[in-house]
């Protein structure tokens, strides 16, 4: 019982991580010269879909990890590695983007409006495959338990 309370405010916790993100993301992107990205309905989409994407993604269940650490070297599983590189590959680039994002409105940058959208890009595709990465995690628990 202990556990699952602990696994839960972890995934919470992740989930916040990820809505800050894309907040810091789409402050970053209400300073350009577009209307469009200076609406509030556009941070809180952000907001949710980080949050959404760092609570799917981020960490894959303990059996798929387990799974993944036994396939030998020289063998590739589609499942597993696939959800492990897409978790990989996600938050870098999510974590790369909030990081230029916080770093431009620290340091109070102006910049341009294309080097802005390719921010917050990274930061979409990144949590794109923090999802993808739970989804094919979760589907292969699902599968290997014959459920």
């Amino acid at each position: 019982m202990l556990i699952k309370l602990a696994h839960i405010l972890e995934r919470i916790g992740l989930a916040m991580v990820g809505a800050a993100g894309g907040l810091y993301v789409a402050v970053g992107m209400m300073r350009m010269d577009n209307d469009f990205f200076r609406n509030e309905w556009i941070v809180l989409l952000m907001m949710l879909y980080g949050g959404f994407g760092f609570y799917v993604g981020i960490d894959l269940p303990s059996r798929l990890a387990q799974t993944v650490e036994s396939t030998r070297s020289g063998e590739w599983s589609l499942g597993t590695d696939a959800a492990a590189i897409a978790s990989g590959a996600g938050t870098f680039l999510a974590a790369s983007a909030v990081f230029l994002s916080v770093s431009i409105i620290v340091f109070d940058y102006i910049m341009r409006d294309g080097f802005s959208v390719m921010v917050a890009c990274c930061w979409a595709i990144g949590t794109s495959f923090q999802i993808a990465a739970g989804a094919i995690g979760r589907s292969k628990v699902i599968v290997e338990d014959g459920q």
